[in-house]
Protein backbone atom coordinates (compact mmCIF):
# COMPACT_ATOMS: atom_id res chain seq x y z
CA UNK A 1 0.00 0.00 0.00
CA UNK A 2 1.21 3.54 -0.75
CA UNK A 3 0.74 5.78 2.27
CA UNK A 4 1.11 9.54 2.67
CA UNK A 5 2.45 10.88 5.97
CA UNK A 6 2.19 14.64 6.42
CA UNK A 7 4.98 15.91 8.64
CA UNK A 8 6.94 12.73 8.02
CA UNK A 9 10.22 14.33 9.07
CA UNK A 10 8.95 15.22 12.57
CA UNK A 11 9.48 13.21 15.74
CA UNK A 12 6.24 11.20 15.57
CA UNK A 13 6.09 11.36 11.78
CA UNK A 14 9.47 9.65 11.41
CA UNK A 15 8.49 6.93 13.87
CA UNK A 16 5.36 6.20 11.82
CA UNK A 17 7.29 6.29 8.54
CA UNK A 18 9.83 3.77 9.81
CA UNK A 19 7.09 1.41 10.98
CA UNK A 20 5.36 1.58 7.62
CA UNK A 21 8.59 0.92 5.73
CA UNK A 22 9.39 -2.03 7.98
CA UNK A 23 6.01 -3.53 7.07
CA UNK A 24 6.73 -3.18 3.38
CA UNK A 25 4.45 -0.22 2.64
CA UNK A 26 5.53 2.48 0.19
CA UNK A 27 5.70 5.84 1.92
CA UNK A 28 5.45 9.41 0.70
CA UNK A 29 6.07 12.32 3.05
CA UNK A 30 4.80 15.87 2.71
CA UNK A 31 6.96 18.30 4.68
CA UNK A 32 8.07 21.91 4.73
CA UNK A 33 11.79 21.19 4.39
CA UNK A 34 13.99 18.60 2.74
CA UNK A 35 15.02 15.49 4.68
CA UNK A 36 18.08 13.59 3.58
CA UNK A 37 17.36 11.02 6.29
CA UNK A 38 13.94 10.16 4.84
CA UNK A 39 15.25 10.14 1.29
CA UNK A 40 17.99 7.73 2.34
CA UNK A 41 15.32 5.44 3.74
CA UNK A 42 13.62 5.40 0.34
CA UNK A 43 10.76 7.74 1.20
CA UNK A 44 9.22 9.70 -1.65
CA UNK A 45 9.51 13.23 -0.25
CA UNK A 46 7.33 16.13 -1.38
CA UNK A 47 8.40 19.53 -0.13
CA UNK A 48 5.67 22.10 0.45
CA UNK A 49 3.23 23.86 2.73
CA UNK A 50 0.30 21.83 4.04
CA UNK A 51 -1.88 24.90 3.51
CA UNK A 52 -1.12 24.81 -0.22
CA UNK A 53 -4.06 22.85 -1.65
CA UNK A 54 -2.27 22.04 -4.93
CA UNK A 55 0.76 20.58 -3.13
CA UNK A 56 -1.44 18.44 -0.89
CA UNK A 57 -3.36 17.15 -3.91
CA UNK A 58 -0.06 16.30 -5.59
CA UNK A 59 1.25 14.49 -2.52
CA UNK A 60 -1.94 12.47 -2.05
CA UNK A 61 -2.15 11.26 -5.66
CA UNK A 62 -1.84 7.48 -5.90
CA UNK A 63 -2.06 6.89 -2.15
CA UNK A 64 -4.52 4.60 -0.39
CA UNK A 65 -4.22 6.04 3.13
CA UNK A 66 -3.07 9.22 4.86
CA UNK A 67 -1.55 9.85 8.28
CA UNK A 68 -2.08 13.56 8.92
CA UNK A 69 0.61 14.30 11.53
CA UNK A 70 1.80 17.75 10.42
CA UNK A 71 0.72 20.66 12.64
CA UNK A 72 1.87 23.91 14.13
CA UNK A 73 2.39 23.28 17.84
CA UNK A 74 3.30 25.76 20.54
CA UNK A 75 1.87 28.04 23.19
CA UNK A 76 2.27 31.48 21.63
CA UNK A 77 2.03 33.21 18.27
CA UNK A 78 -0.45 34.65 15.79
CA UNK A 79 -3.80 32.93 15.43
CA UNK A 80 -3.51 33.12 11.64
CA UNK A 81 -0.35 31.00 11.71
CA UNK A 82 -2.05 28.23 13.70
CA UNK A 83 -5.20 28.44 11.57
CA UNK A 84 -3.06 28.30 8.41
CA UNK A 85 -1.45 24.99 9.38
CA UNK A 86 -4.00 23.27 11.60
CA UNK A 87 -7.29 24.26 10.00
CA UNK A 88 -6.60 25.09 6.35
CA UNK A 89 -4.00 22.32 6.19
CA UNK A 90 -6.44 19.76 7.57
CA UNK A 91 -9.16 20.94 5.21
CA UNK A 92 -6.77 20.42 2.30
CA UNK A 93 -5.89 16.91 3.48
CA UNK A 94 -9.56 15.94 3.73
CA UNK A 95 -10.27 17.37 0.28
CA UNK A 96 -7.33 15.46 -1.19
CA UNK A 97 -8.57 12.22 0.36
CA UNK A 98 -12.01 12.78 -1.12
CA UNK A 99 -10.82 13.75 -4.61
CA UNK A 100 -8.37 10.84 -4.83
CA UNK A 101 -10.83 8.34 -3.31
CA UNK A 102 -8.51 7.58 -0.42
CA UNK A 103 -10.42 5.47 2.09
CA UNK A 104 -8.39 5.92 5.31
CA UNK A 105 -7.40 9.09 7.17
CA UNK A 106 -5.62 8.88 10.54
CA UNK A 107 -5.43 12.28 12.21
CA UNK A 108 -2.98 13.13 15.00
CA UNK A 109 -4.88 15.31 17.44
CA UNK A 110 -4.15 16.29 21.05
CA UNK A 111 -5.80 15.84 24.47
CA UNK A 112 -5.62 19.62 24.76
CA UNK A 113 -8.63 19.88 22.43
CA UNK A 114 -10.83 19.15 25.46
CA UNK A 115 -8.72 20.95 28.09
CA UNK A 116 -10.75 23.57 29.98
CA UNK A 117 -7.98 24.66 32.35
CA UNK A 118 -9.02 22.29 35.15
CA UNK A 119 -7.88 18.86 36.36
CA UNK A 120 -8.53 15.96 33.98
CA UNK A 121 -8.75 12.93 36.25
CA UNK A 122 -9.44 9.63 34.49
CA UNK A 123 -11.54 11.27 31.78
CA UNK A 124 -12.66 9.49 28.63
CA UNK A 125 -13.75 10.52 25.15
CA UNK A 126 -17.24 11.51 26.34
CA UNK A 127 -15.80 14.82 27.62
CA UNK A 128 -16.96 17.64 25.36
CA UNK A 129 -14.98 20.45 23.82
CA UNK A 130 -14.72 23.54 26.08
CA UNK A 131 -16.43 26.80 25.16
CA UNK A 132 -13.11 28.69 25.15
CA UNK A 133 -9.38 27.98 24.98
CA UNK A 134 -6.29 29.49 26.57
CA UNK A 135 -4.14 29.14 23.44
CA UNK A 136 -4.46 29.04 19.66
CA UNK A 137 -2.95 25.56 19.32
CA UNK A 138 -5.68 23.56 21.12
CA UNK A 139 -8.40 25.70 19.55
CA UNK A 140 -7.22 25.09 15.99
CA UNK A 141 -6.50 21.41 16.64
CA UNK A 142 -10.06 21.04 17.94
CA UNK A 143 -11.41 22.66 14.78
CA UNK A 144 -9.31 20.28 12.72
CA UNK A 145 -10.46 17.26 14.72
CA UNK A 146 -14.10 18.17 14.25
CA UNK A 147 -13.55 18.51 10.51
CA UNK A 148 -11.93 15.07 10.38
CA UNK A 149 -14.74 13.47 12.36
CA UNK A 150 -17.36 15.12 10.16
CA UNK A 151 -15.60 13.84 7.04
CA UNK A 152 -16.09 10.21 8.11
CA UNK A 153 -18.64 8.47 5.91
CA UNK A 154 -19.30 5.78 3.34
CA UNK A 155 -16.35 6.82 1.14
CA UNK A 156 -13.73 7.89 3.68
CA UNK A 157 -13.09 6.37 7.12
CA UNK A 158 -11.46 8.75 9.58
CA UNK A 159 -10.08 8.41 13.10
CA UNK A 160 -8.53 10.94 15.49
CA UNK A 161 -5.79 9.99 17.97
CA UNK A 162 -4.95 12.13 21.00
CA UNK A 163 -1.47 11.12 22.24
CA UNK A 164 -0.38 12.99 25.35
CA UNK A 165 3.14 14.45 25.74
CA UNK A 166 5.17 12.20 23.45
CA UNK A 167 8.81 11.72 24.47
CA UNK A 168 11.72 9.37 23.90
CA UNK A 169 14.92 9.02 21.87
CA UNK A 170 14.96 11.38 18.90
CA UNK A 171 12.69 13.94 20.57
CA UNK A 172 13.58 17.38 19.23
CA UNK A 173 11.02 19.31 21.25
CA UNK A 174 9.93 18.36 24.78
CA UNK A 175 13.04 16.80 26.34
CA UNK A 176 15.61 19.19 24.77
CA UNK A 177 13.46 22.14 25.80
CA UNK A 178 13.27 20.92 29.40
CA UNK A 179 17.02 20.33 29.50
CA UNK A 180 17.85 23.74 28.08
CA UNK A 181 15.53 25.59 30.44
CA UNK A 182 16.69 23.65 33.48
CA UNK A 183 20.35 24.26 32.71
CA UNK A 184 19.76 27.97 32.17
CA UNK A 185 17.86 28.26 35.46
CA UNK A 186 14.57 29.16 33.75
CA UNK A 187 12.52 26.16 34.88
CA UNK A 188 10.40 26.29 38.05
CA UNK A 189 7.93 23.83 39.47
CA UNK A 190 4.44 25.23 39.01
CA UNK A 191 2.00 24.35 41.77
CA UNK A 192 2.40 21.80 44.56
CA UNK A 193 3.89 19.15 42.28
CA UNK A 194 1.27 16.53 43.12
CA UNK A 195 -0.69 16.77 39.86
CA UNK A 196 -0.78 13.37 38.17
CA UNK A 197 0.02 13.42 34.46
CA UNK A 198 0.24 10.61 31.94
CA UNK A 199 2.61 10.75 28.98
CA UNK A 200 3.29 8.67 25.88
CA UNK A 201 6.54 6.99 24.95
CA UNK A 202 7.27 7.44 21.25
CA UNK A 203 7.05 3.74 20.34
CA UNK A 204 3.63 3.49 21.96
CA UNK A 205 2.41 6.55 20.08
CA UNK A 206 3.58 5.01 16.80
CA UNK A 207 1.94 1.69 17.76
CA UNK A 208 -1.39 3.45 18.25
CA UNK A 209 -1.22 5.01 14.80
CA UNK A 210 -0.40 1.71 13.09
CA UNK A 211 -3.16 -0.09 15.01
CA UNK A 212 -5.62 2.60 13.93
CA UNK A 213 -4.40 2.18 10.35
CA UNK A 214 -5.04 -1.58 10.50
CA UNK A 215 -8.42 -1.38 12.26
CA UNK A 216 -9.84 1.55 10.31
CA UNK A 217 -12.34 0.60 7.63
CA UNK A 218 -15.56 2.11 6.34
CA UNK A 219 -18.13 1.45 9.06
CA UNK A 220 -15.64 -0.06 11.51
CA UNK A 221 -15.79 0.56 15.28
CA UNK A 222 -12.91 3.03 15.08
CA UNK A 223 -14.37 5.07 12.22
CA UNK A 224 -15.50 8.57 13.11
CA UNK A 225 -14.14 8.40 16.65
CA UNK A 226 -11.44 10.08 18.72
CA UNK A 227 -9.19 8.16 21.13
CA UNK A 228 -6.96 9.20 24.00
CA UNK A 229 -3.51 7.60 23.80
CA UNK A 230 -0.97 7.44 26.64
CA UNK A 231 1.28 5.10 28.60
CA UNK A 232 -1.49 4.51 31.15
CA UNK A 233 1.00 5.29 33.93
CA UNK A 234 -0.07 8.58 35.53
CA UNK A 235 2.46 9.97 38.00
CA UNK A 236 3.39 13.32 39.57
CA UNK A 237 4.42 15.52 36.65
CA UNK A 238 7.39 17.12 38.35
CA UNK A 239 8.74 13.76 39.50
CA UNK A 240 8.72 12.66 35.87
CA UNK A 241 10.29 15.92 34.68
CA UNK A 242 13.14 15.43 37.16
CA UNK A 243 13.59 11.85 35.98
CA UNK A 244 13.73 13.05 32.37
CA UNK A 245 16.34 15.62 33.36
CA UNK A 246 18.33 12.94 35.18
CA UNK A 247 18.62 11.06 31.87
CA UNK A 248 20.89 13.94 30.77
CA UNK A 249 22.61 14.29 34.17
CA UNK A 250 20.76 17.55 34.87
CA UNK A 251 20.03 18.42 38.50
CA UNK A 252 16.40 18.23 39.66
CA UNK A 253 14.24 21.35 39.78
CA UNK A 254 14.09 22.95 43.23
CA UNK A 255 12.60 26.38 42.52
CA UNK A 256 8.84 26.71 42.83
CA UNK A 257 6.05 29.12 41.96
CA UNK A 258 2.41 28.82 42.94
CA UNK A 259 -0.13 27.94 40.28
CA UNK A 260 -2.04 31.15 41.01
CA UNK A 261 1.05 33.33 40.64
CA UNK A 262 2.14 31.56 37.45
CA UNK A 263 -1.29 32.08 35.90
CA UNK A 264 -1.30 35.78 36.86
CA UNK A 265 2.21 36.28 35.50
CA UNK A 266 1.20 34.51 32.29
CA UNK A 267 -1.78 36.84 31.86
CA UNK A 268 0.35 39.94 32.38
CA UNK A 269 3.03 38.75 29.95
CA UNK A 270 0.43 37.87 27.31
CA UNK A 271 -1.02 41.38 27.58
CA UNK A 272 2.39 43.03 27.31
CA UNK A 273 3.46 40.88 24.38
CA UNK A 274 0.18 41.53 22.57
CA UNK A 275 0.28 45.28 23.07
CA UNK A 276 3.95 45.54 22.04
CA UNK A 277 3.46 43.02 19.19
CA UNK A 278 6.39 40.92 20.33
CA UNK A 279 6.73 37.68 18.39
CA UNK A 280 9.04 35.78 20.74
CA UNK A 281 7.54 33.44 23.31
CA UNK A 282 6.77 34.70 26.84
CA UNK A 283 8.45 32.92 29.76
CA UNK A 284 4.98 32.00 30.99
CA UNK A 285 1.45 31.95 29.57
CA UNK A 286 -1.89 31.14 31.17
CA UNK A 287 -2.10 27.93 29.12
CA UNK A 288 1.33 26.73 30.27
CA UNK A 289 0.57 27.65 33.90
CA UNK A 290 -2.59 25.53 33.83
CA UNK A 291 -0.95 22.66 31.93
CA UNK A 292 1.91 22.40 34.41
CA UNK A 293 -0.21 22.60 37.55
CA UNK A 294 -3.23 20.42 36.76
CA UNK A 295 -3.78 16.69 36.41
CA UNK A 296 -4.02 15.08 32.97
CA UNK A 297 -4.71 11.37 32.75
CA UNK A 298 -7.19 9.41 30.72
CA UNK A 299 -9.12 6.17 30.51
CA UNK A 300 -7.94 4.07 27.57
CA UNK A 301 -10.87 1.65 27.49
CA UNK A 302 -12.01 2.80 24.05
CA UNK A 303 -8.53 2.58 22.49
CA UNK A 304 -8.05 -0.85 23.99
CA UNK A 305 -11.45 -2.07 22.80
CA UNK A 306 -11.63 -0.55 19.31
CA UNK A 307 -7.94 -0.32 18.36
CA UNK A 308 -6.41 -3.14 20.39
CA UNK A 309 -4.03 -0.59 21.90
CA UNK A 310 -1.92 -1.67 24.86
CA UNK A 311 1.23 0.35 25.67
CA UNK A 312 4.24 -1.93 25.14
CA UNK A 313 7.04 0.22 26.52
CA UNK A 314 6.81 1.28 30.15
CA UNK A 315 8.03 4.64 31.42
CA UNK A 316 10.85 2.84 33.25
CA UNK A 317 12.07 1.18 30.07
CA UNK A 318 11.56 4.40 28.13
CA UNK A 319 13.75 6.33 30.56
CA UNK A 320 16.46 3.71 30.22
CA UNK A 321 16.35 3.97 26.44
CA UNK A 322 16.34 7.76 26.59
CA UNK A 323 19.40 7.78 28.83
CA UNK A 324 21.30 5.58 26.40
CA UNK A 325 20.22 7.74 23.48
CA UNK A 326 21.27 10.99 25.16
CA UNK A 327 24.65 9.54 26.01
CA UNK A 328 25.25 8.40 22.45
CA UNK A 329 24.12 11.66 20.82
CA UNK A 330 25.60 14.09 23.37
CA UNK A 331 22.37 16.06 23.59
CA UNK A 332 23.89 18.27 26.22
CA UNK A 333 26.34 19.92 23.87
CA UNK A 334 26.41 23.70 23.59
CA UNK A 335 25.32 23.46 19.97
CA UNK A 336 22.13 21.63 20.89
CA UNK A 337 21.45 23.96 23.78
CA UNK A 338 21.48 26.83 21.29
CA UNK A 339 19.19 24.90 18.95
CA UNK A 340 16.73 24.36 21.81
CA UNK A 341 16.35 28.12 22.17
CA UNK A 342 14.54 28.04 18.84
CA UNK A 343 12.14 25.26 19.80
CA UNK A 344 8.72 26.80 20.60
CA UNK A 345 6.68 25.87 23.62
CA UNK A 346 7.19 24.11 26.94
CA UNK A 347 4.97 21.08 27.52
CA UNK A 348 1.66 21.57 25.79
CA UNK A 349 -1.02 18.95 25.74
CA UNK A 350 -0.01 17.64 22.37
CA UNK A 351 2.30 15.33 20.44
Amino acid sequence: MRVLVTGGNGFLGQAIVRRLLARGDMVRSLQRSASLELETLGVDCVKGDIADAAIVQQAAAGCQAVFHVAAKAGVWGRYDDYHHANVIGTRNVIAACQSHRICKLIYTSSPSVVFNGKDEVGIDESVSYPSSYLAHYPLTKAIGERMVMTANGDQLATVSLRPHLIWGPGDNHLVPRLIQRARSGQLRQVGNGKNLVDTTYIDNAADAHLLAFDRLEIGSKAAGKAFFISNEEPQPLWDLINRLLACADVAPITGRISATTAYAVGGVLETIYTLTRRTDEPRMTRFVARQLSTAHWFRLDAARRDLGYVPRITIEEGLRRLTESLKSTSVGSREQDLACDRVPGLPDGSS
